[in-house]
């Protein structure tokens, strides 16, 4: 039995090979794969593979170069082919390996299986090829089996440092690390294999027979390793097509899913969601073409009807089938969406008048046509708005609104029509009042509103006998605004609650703060309106602003419209009955434009009249107005009523209500609204 003795200096060159080899298999992708056209990179997968696998197998001959061989030694030709060759598919394979974006788990299994079979493959085959005359090669299988473990351990921790590292920033100091730990496995490997084998002297023939054995079993091993080789290879690509396979599958199902994104679940057409990146598209495209592009507004009539006596099933159905109509109308420059429940928009490219109202005519024709459902027949029609971009808008939400409000003024005329948008005062004042509407929940939340203070004189002497408070909004880009800008929209919304609330807390704070400077400036009228004037909790707020500011409640009164207090009379003299009760005064305001009636008058329990200035605005000597006047006011007086005009502009108004027996006076010719330190200001200099 001979055993092998190394030169060192050959085995120092072996490793040194193995060295550079690995580091150029690991910077093989910053070198050669990135920016490379991917027609050549089957090409350079394979020339890299050549190289690296030759640098191996150079490594596996000059460590055995190293070793002290028996004398009259020789390689198998072909069985040194075959090492190469096992070298190359290797090395192909590590070079493929690390130039995937990815490595998965079972990849990273495979792939250092499929590496350590490879190294190991390569060294026995190189073993195998060769021959010493007189002696024959024995093997230990567990240190055999010791460094195929090791050529695969290592193989599989360069891969993972390899990958988990691909986007280090230390590129290079990684890529010598991995090459450190590659070689490592492949000397390693190379050397426990050189352990494992003794070279046995032949001496008998049953020797040599022993030997024939035992070098057919090695070339079995080496054949059986080496298909091994082969089918994990196989199973890398069938495991990769089948990873292709599924990504395919992900990259359509995660297409699909950003299609229903912005696609309609009923029609299959596309929602408001696709409409903004697609309007984002044609405006660009609109730049550089300078054509228009309309936007028809489609509202199905009495759709709501068809759903509540046919049912929603067949609602559905008929949208269905409304749609498809419409589709076969269409072009490609054309595109046909779905934005609401029973609402259409078709946005034609490279439009004009003339063509949106042969598109519109056609639609409207096609809709009158019956729809057979369910066995049902269902007739229908249809309201069409016409928007054009950029006459009518410059941005989508613009031209969505107009076309919207042309398609309301078509069921307005009708229905079963289609109407072009079209600029009015009506819609520019309800386009104004929409962002109004808007702004007053930021206003409502900020109190942005202040109290002005318009006063009241007596008509005998003209002296100051109370003032009434007039809400303000002082808007931050459009300055002051006065109550007919925004009241009825406070209504429409309920935010007059709110703003009344706040009104009433504000007048309470005004009161408190003069009767302590004893300044005649009260009682302060604020008015209430309908809705609040029916408000659950208006009592209990009172009560508890009385009880927080502590003032006289007959310092304040509380102003209700006629039309408002004839709404519901029986209610009405109940709420006036319990504010009385706590002592606040009550006055009906704007008397004459409303229900008036003298029958319910002597029935409420009320203070003040407040006479409307419609019946001041003519008033002059032997008018009709002097004469309506008269009635009212001795009718209030002989009521036990208060009497005051509002609207009094004139001297000639003013004598005349006097001489008529009005007893107080309010309008912009005694004093107009004013802030309260303008008030008091004013209040001052009087006095002095």
């Amino acid at each position: 039995m001979t055993h092998i003795h190394y030169d060192y200096n050959l085995v120092v060159g072996s490793i040194v090979v193995a060295l550079l080899s690995c580091y150029l298999a690991v910077s093989l992708e910053q070198m050669l794969f990135r920016g490379t056209r991917p027609r050549y990179e089957n090409v350079i997968l394979l020339f890299s593979g050549a190289i690296l696998g030759a640098a191996i197998w150079c490594m596996h001959f000059v460590g055995m170069m190293a070793s002290h061989l028996p004398s009259n030694h020789s390689f198998d030709t072909s069985l040194t082919l075959t090492s190469y060759f096992i070298a190359f598919v290797a090395s192909t394979f590590a070079v493929w390996l690390t130039t995937r974006p990815t490595l998965p788990f079972p990849r990273l299994i495979l792939g250092s299986v499929l590496m350590g079979l490879g190294i190991s493959g390569m060294h026995y085959t190189g073993m195998l090829s060769l021959a010493v005359q007189g002696y024959e090669q024995r093997y230990e299988p567990l240190i055999v089996i010791c460094s195929i473990l090791v050529a695969i351990c290592g193989s599989g921790l360069a891969f993972w440092l390899t990958f988990k590292n691909k986007y280090s920033s230390k590129r290079n100091i990684m890529n010598a690390f991995v090459a450190v730990m590659l070689t490592f496995s492949i000397v390693a490997m190379h050397y426990i294999g050189m352990a494992a084998v003794d070279f046995v002297p032949l001496n008998s023939m049953d020797v040599l027979v022993a030997a024939q054995i035992n070098h057919n079993l090695l070339l079995f091993i080496v054949l059986f390793v080496t298909s091994l080789l082969l089918m994990a290879a196989f199973s890398v690509a069938v495991l990769e097509q089948r990873l292709e396979h599924r990504s395919l599958q992900l990259m359509r199902a995660n297409r699909e899913l950003a299609n229903q994104a912005v696609q309609d679940n009923l029609t299959r057409l596309p929602n408001r969601l696709f409409l903004a990146e697609y309007a984002h598209f044609l405006f660009t495209e609109h730049r550089l073409r300078q054509d228009k592009i309309a936007f028809i507004y489609i509202d199905i009539d009495r759709f709501k009807a068809v759903n509540d006596v046919f049912g929603h099933h067949v609602g559905d159905q008929l949208l269905i089938q409304i749609a498809t109509r419409i589709h076969r109308l269409i072009d490609d420059q054309a595109k046909l969406l779905r934005i609401g429940g029973d609402e259409f928009l078709i946005v034609l490219e490279s439009a004009s008048n003339d063509s949106a109202t042969a598109m519109s005519e056609k639609i409207l024709e096609l809709m009158q046509e019956s729809f057979l459902i369910a066995g049902k027949e269902i007739n229908i029609s249809g309201s069409i708005g016409i928007a054009m971009y950029p006459e009518h808008g410059a941005n989508l939400q613009d031209l969505l609104i107009n076309a919207d409000t042309a398609m309301l003024s078509s069921k307005y005329q009708g229905r079963n029509t289609y109407s072009f948008f079209n600029y009015t005062a009506d819609q520019f004042e309800e386009k104004s009042q929409t962002k109004l509407i808007n702004d007053l929940y930021k206003a409502v939340e900020e109190q942005q509103f202040i109290l002005f203070y318009q006063p009241k004189f007596n008509a005998a002497d003209r002296e100051i006998c109370g003032v009434e408070a007039l809400i303000r909004w002082n808007h931050p880009t459009l300055g002051m605004l006065t109550p007919n800008k925004f009241i009825n929209g406070a209504e429409k919304t309920g935010l007059i609650i709110a703003m009344g609330y706040w009104a009433l807390e504000e007048a309470c704070k005004q009161i408190q703060h003069w009767e302590k400077l004893n300044m005649p400036l009260y009682p302060i009228a604020v008015n209430l309106s309908a809705i609040q004037f029916e408000h659950k909790h208006l009592f209990s707020t009172l009560e508890s602003l009385f009880a927080r500011y502590e003032i006289n409640p007959s310092n304040l009164i509380i102003e209700i419209t006629e039309s408002t207090a004839m709404h519901h009379i029986d209610a009405s003299i109940v709420t006036f009955e319990h504010l009385r009760q706590m002592g606040i005064k009550v006055a009906i305001d704007d008397f004459g434009t409303g229900h008036s009636s003298f029958l319910y008058l002597k029935e409420l329990p009320v203070d003040e009249l407040k006479i409307d200035r419609e019946f001041i605005r003519n008033l002059s000597v032997g008018s009709k107005e002097e004469i309506i006047l008269e009635s009212i006011i001795h009718l209030a007086i002989r009521l036990g009523l208060t009497v005051t005009a509002e609207g009094v502009e004139t001297e000639q108004q003013a004598e005349i209500l006097k001489r008529l027996g009005c007893q107080q006076l309010q309008g912009y010719l005694l004093g107009m609204p004013m802030p309260v330190a303008q008030l008091e200001e004013s209040m001052k200099m009087k006095v002095e």
